[in-house]
């Protein structure tokens, strides 16, 4: 067996279904999860019809780097989304389809990573535990910045000392964040591209949920777009992450895609064609459709601002809720420890939300930036969303 994986820690709804064991909610009180971030509008029409029309492609196998319309469809939508300007993507060499962001997240750090004793990722804390277990299993040494209310929940690049960043070979960014919301702003990106010039490691940009935000004039940037600002278009060092999961209500379909620096993933491309993941042709024809349409990306962001909306003012009664700039969580401060408040809601009202630290680690100041918060996504229905506000301000104000 492979001994780093004794390094890796439970997941964070292992630790959640640990903390509920034993626990029999009340019977009256239909459950309800606000715990795992996971898209529960319906798919998009056009993607459906365009996978079923594509299903005699399952007589064929698939090319790792996908069909070229597929990279295509991928470079139109970054080059207009990021306004990065016609031509800036050159889809045959600077986009590789993925199946879904999580694979590629771990996927990417295995293929970049040069073993040896003192090689660092540096992540933001919170974070996607993939970080974490995809530079343990390099053999790499995370290191954590926190993102805590002092910083926005944004990280600081001062928090990291020079002798880290020396050792670093990569650099996760996640934005906006999972869980706070927090959006980076291109200054802070155009900072990060400038650390990792000054100490030669790669940036993975996460922007898996770029496509939820609130002020439809002011989309989040991302980290091509800092880059291109800074007349940076052979994107050296920078790759981001982009997924049809939470963009397009498509977690089942698993697609996704990488994109940037030409060399990073002419090197990634020859990883995955060892690794075996190439996308199905239906899967494919399915994303094509998606990337190439915004109306039903437009419907999805109302239909979470009205949760939002709803939701907001019931919760700030009792807790100090304030609405993200992006992403479909809230990151609440608790009045108690937050596992103890997650199980106590479980078991008082039948309502399930992730515990803080569970998605954090220790830092070095001996912090777990997480504690006393809890995710909340608001993923399920609106309905369901405000009975799940009602249920916990009463729960806090029972007594």
């Amino acid at each position: 067996m492979n001994p780093d994986l004794t390094l890796l820690q439970p997941y964070p709804f292992e630790k959640l279904a640990a903390l509920r064991a034993g626990i029999t909610p009340p019977a009256d009180r239909s459950p309800i999860a606000l715990s795992i971030g996971e898209p529960q509008h319906a798919p998009p029409a056009v993607a459906v019809e365009a996978l079923m029309a594509a299903l005699d492609g399952l007589a064929r196998y698939p090319l790792t780097k996908g069909e070229a319309a597929l990279r295509r469809a991928i470079a139109g939508w970054l080059t207009r989304r990021f306004a990065l300007g016609d031509g800036a993507i050159d889809s045959e060499r600077q986009v590789l389809p993925v199946a879904g962001t999580r694979e590629a997240l771990f996927a990417f750090a295995q293929a970049q990573i040069a073993r040896h004793h003192a090689a660092r990722v540096v992540m933001p804390n919170p974070f996607y535990q993939i970080y974490e277990g995809a530079a343990l299993l390099a053999g790499a040494q995370p290191y954590f910045m926190a993102c805590d209310a002092a910083h926005d929940f944004l990280p600081d690049p001062d928090s990291v000392p020079a002798a880290v960043w020396e050792q670093t070979q990569l650099l996760y960014l996640c934005t906006p964040g999972n869980p706070s919301g927090a959006v980076m702003p291109l200054p802070l990106l155009q900072r990060f591209i400038a650390l990792a010039d000054q100490y030669d490691f790669i940036i993975a940009s996460d922007e898996c949920y770029s496509e939820i935000y609130h002020d439809e004039a002011n989309p989040p940037p991302g980290l091509l777009q800092a880059a291109a600002a800074m007349g940076r278009y052979d994107w050296q060092r920078c790759v981001v992450f982009h997924s049809l999961s939470k963009r397009s209500n498509l977690p089942g379909l698993r697609s996704g895609f990488v994109a940037g620096d030409a060399d990073l993933l002419h090197h990634f491309l020859r990883y995955r064609t060892y690794h075996g993941c190439a996308l199905p042709p239906p899967t494919q024809a399915a994303s094509i459709a998606a990337w190439q349409d915004e109306d039903h990306v437009r419907e999805n962001r109302a239909r979470y601002r009205e949760k939002f909306a709803a939701v907001v003012p019931i919760l700030q009664s009792v807790l100090p809720v304030t609405r993200p700039a992006a992403s479909f969580y809230l990151w609440s401060a608790t009045p108690t420890d937050d596992a103890t408040f997650a199980r106590d809601l479980y078991a008082a009202e039948h309502l399930t939300v992730l515990p803080g630290s569970y998605l954090s680690r220790l830092g070095t100041d001996g912090r777990n930036p997480g504690a006393g918060r809890v995710r909340m996504a608001l993923v399920a229905s609106l309905e369901e969303c405000v009975e799940a506000a009602q249920r916990i301000e009463r729960f806090l104000t029972r007594g």
